[in-house]
């Protein structure tokens, strides 16, 4: 029978719809406040949450993730405290606005306490200490800096830096809808940083509601990172950037040095995020000095060897996967994507059709991630499948348009913009083409492939996802002993388009389905550090779905 809220002890009224505020079932009973309204309970999704005690629930199966909250008290700021702040040009005025606390932070050592609220309760403490010890509180919630500053602004423009001092500096200078992001920028060689952006997430509400806004990070390569991610989820087309002063790197230095006025001029001087197709040689200057210093960056590592030198996952790119019916395409994509969620912690949306109902999909995913099958006496435990589910829900969004609606290319990339925003996706996948609703107006068919399949690598670039088409050769060539050749992309139908628009082209092969052997052939790569042009073999178990690495790499095609 189906869980009632009553049945959790929560009462929400009836035919309440959204958020409710009501009494907290685990904490309320204990407090001095009784009746204060401190659970939050969204009736749509099915959630509760206590802003004072950090207790969750829900109607759903999935465990709800229980956050410690720290217990902080304000305090007074030592003089030698109030003398660091003001040589960062930061009063006592500003310090006490934002509740700045001093105490212990490490062990045996004092520091500055950087309280984060949200809703008026302190969820997270960033601790930092005069020789520049930072740490934050062990399973706390992460969410912005000044968080509350935003949930009840409206205004034209919102400021983000990269730490709380940026953000202070901004706010010295008279400025209210500021916040920073809670753990700084990432690193230049870091290559699995978009989920600590996942902060964004209940924010974007609130961020939604502002025409304008202002990346103020660092200008150097992390803050440059920060920068693109930050752009990516909240929309390019309403970021703007800003240029500090020379010798300044960041908004402190900028009030350290040239006072409050300059901080007025980096907001009025800001420019738009830079748009798509329009560019200086200068616009580019730091991306060539990094590609000097660093070199080209290689892309995600798939999950098996035999493929580590030939094909990798790299942001911005469109990828067509093609071979004969019943030779593991989708299988073979569908066991990428759970390697790169289990060792990158990417996150896909997929479109596909010839695996719908959505429940069977999920279900031979889940076989990959638990290396067992659904069925049979010795199949995956009811605990195990829970938690193949909850991965499965925390790393994939399947898109199903509603019946009636089209499932075109331009209704995909709608949602897909979507859930880029609201989820930070790395992928998407359309698997196969041919299920997706073609309107070719006037066009022949080599020119729509072409036109459709420019609209979706240009999407690809401008949102920093990778994209995989899963399409079905037209035509079969046969070998003399009636087994078939691999096909190659020139073989799809819409003819050279496919090969020539491609940055990538995989083919997933095999004649003999007696035998596991699997081969995967990379018939095309644009660009060398992501890989190269040749073959490896691996190895698929019917029982479980999975693939492999006992494969070797051979010569190339």
């Amino acid at each position: 029978m189906k869980k009632t809220w009553a049945d959790l002890g929560i009462e929400v009224p009836p035919g309440a719809t959204g958020e409710v505020r009501t009494t907290c079932p685990s904490c309320s009973k204990d407090r001095n406040k009784k009746n204060d309204r401190c659970f939050a309970v969204n009736v749509d999704l099915g959630t509760a949450f206590c802003h004072h005690c950090g207790f969750a629930t829900g109607l759903m199966q999935k465990n709800v993730k229980i956050y410690n909250r720290p217990k902080y008290i304000e305090s007074d700021l030592p003089e030698s405290v109030l003398k660091w702040f003001a040589g960062r040009g930061i009063s006592e005025k500003t310090l006490i606005k934002n509740k700045i606390g001093f105490g212990e932070s490490f062990k045996g050592k004092n520091g500055v306490q950087f309280p984060y609220f949200k809703n008026g309760n302190v969820v997270n403490v960033k601790h930092r200490t005069g020789d520049k010890c930072f740490r934050q509180e062990k399973n706390a919630e992460k969410c912005l800096y000044r968080y509350d500053s935003i949930t009840t602004i409206h205004g034209s423009a919102l400021i983000i830096t990269e730490g709380e001092i940026d953000a202070l500096s901004f706010v010295e200078a008279g400025y209210s809808a500021v916040v920073s992001i809670p753990d700084g920028a990432p690193s230049a060689n870091s290559t699995s940083y978009r989920t600590k952006f996942n902060f964004l997430d209940d924010a974007m509400k609130y961020i939604d509601k502002f025409k304008k806004v202002i990346l103020a990070v660092d200008s150097d390569e992390p803050g440059k990172r920060a920068e693109e991610e930050l752009s990516r989820r909240i929309g390019r087309e309403k970021c703007y950037v800003v240029k500090y002063p020379e010798g300044c790197k960041d908004a402190n230095e900028a009030l350290i040095k040239h006072g409050v006025e300059s901080l007025n001029q980096i907001i009025k001087t800001s420019k738009p995020f830079p748009i798509e197709g329009i560019f200086s040689a200068k616009d580019v200057s730091e991306n060539i000095q990094d590609i000097y210093r660093f070199g080209y960056q290689k892309g995600a590592y798939l999950g098996w060897d035999g493929l580590k030198d030939l094909f990798s996952l790299k942001m911005g790119e469109m990828t067509i996967v093609t071979g004969i019916p019943g030779s593991g395409k989708s299988n073979f994509v569908d066991a990428m994507m759970i390697n790169l969620a289990n060792n990158e912690g990417m996150k896909f949306a997929i479109f596909s059709p010839e695996n719908w109902p959505i429940q069977r999909h999920v279900a031979t995913m889940i076989e990959k991630i638990t290396e067992q099958s659904f069925h049979g006496n010795d199949r995956m435990t009811e605990d195990e499948m829970k938690d193949g589910l909850d991965f499965i829900d925390d790393h994939f969004r399947f898109i199903v348009p509603p019946e009636n609606a089209p499932c075109t290319i331009d209704a995909i990339l709608d949602y897909t913009k979507m859930i880029v925003s609201r989820d930070g996706i790395s992928g998407l996948v359309i698997d196969p083409f041919n299920e997706v609703e073609h309107e070719y107006g006037r066009l022949t068919e080599t020119q729509y492939i072409s036109q459709e399949l420019t609209k979706i690598r240009r999407f690809a670039r401008l949102h920093q996802i990778h994209v995989f088409i899963v399409a079905h050769p037209r035509n079969l060539r046969k070998n003399e002993d009636g087994t078939y050749k691999p096909p190659t992309m020139y073989e799809i139908s819409g003819g050279a388009n496919w090969r020539n628009k491609a940055d990538n082209g995989i083919c997933v092969h095999r004649n003999n389905y007696e035998t596991p052997e699997v081969r995967i052939l990379i018939q095309k790569i644009r660009f060398r550090e992501v890989g190269k042009i040749g073959e490896c073999v691996l190895i698929y178990d019917k029982k479980s779905t999975t693939y492999s690495d006992r494969g070797k790499n051979v010569a190339k095609i």
